[in-house]
């Protein structure tokens, strides 16, 4: 899967970033390496990429600046980070982040979670058409699989891949109390699963983005399991 494809690696430490490049060049990928966040900030506005591997602590342009750029852009992010807390890994999510690995990595680690983030896009795209992809309703939102888009109350609302698939599966079966690990398998898949912290973040992206288009958030919370969608009877 990773084969042919173009990934653009920020990361100031020379070491680290040669050998993600080779690692990932020796899987068939095409890497071009930026060593500042203003070279990759650069990078970005004029090539043509599938990936971006970024680490957050970078000379010249903030990380962030980065992540943000490629998120603008539609681009699916992988954050390399040394900051290891419950905290920080909620912000690097936050950032619109679709992944991030805790330094040290493991590369087939690495190659793992840029195999699930990519198959999260692919679907996103349109790259899996399925018979039960029918369009869902559930008072006034409606989701289109087969479209890949969400629509509250007339209003449409862009959700990320990993948001998308979360939301689907709670519309799927709107009655059902959804576990954090249930969430985590529709978004991610089995091989790559997210921490609990990452689902109700992810949740809480989804209910910002609502509130931004002032429409009605029905996700409710079931404490000490996970989500459900409001009973409207």
């Amino acid at each position: 899967m990773i084969k042919g494809l173009r990934m653009l690696v920020v990361e100031d430490d020379a070491a680290i970033n040669k050998v993600v490049c080779s690692y990932l060049e020796k899987r068939g990928a095409a890497c071009t390496a930026a060593f500042s966040g203003t070279e990759g900030l650069l990078r970005l506005e004029g090539g043509d990429f599938d990936l971006l591997i970024t680490d957050l602590m970078l000379p010249g342009a903030a990380g962030e600046d980065v992540v943000a750029a490629a998120v603008a852009a539609r681009l699916p992010v992988i954050v390399l980070s040394a900051r290891a807390t419950v905290a920080d890994r909620v912000d690097l999510l936050q950032l619109g982040a679709d992944d991030y690995l805790v330094k040290p990595f493991d590369l087939e680690e690495l190659d793992a979670r840029i195999e699930a983030v990519l198959r999260r896009y692919d679907a996103h795209a349109g790259g899996e058409e399925r018979a039960e992809h029918a369009v869902l309703r559930y008072g006034s939102w409606v989701l289109d699989p087969a479209a890949r888009t969400f629509v509250a109350a007339g209003a449409s609302v862009y959700l990320t891949p990993t948001e998308f698939a979360m939301v689907e599966a709670l519309m799927a079966e709107p009655a059902r109390v959804h576990t954090k690990r249930n969430l985590s398998t529709a978004a991610a898949g089995s091989e790559v699963a997210l921490e609990d912290k990452a689902v109700a973040t992810h949740i809480g992206n989804i209910r910002a983005k609502l509130r931004t288009a002032q429409v009605q958030d029905l996700i409710e919370t079931v404490w000490g399991v996970g989500f459900k969608l409001q009973d409207l009877s």
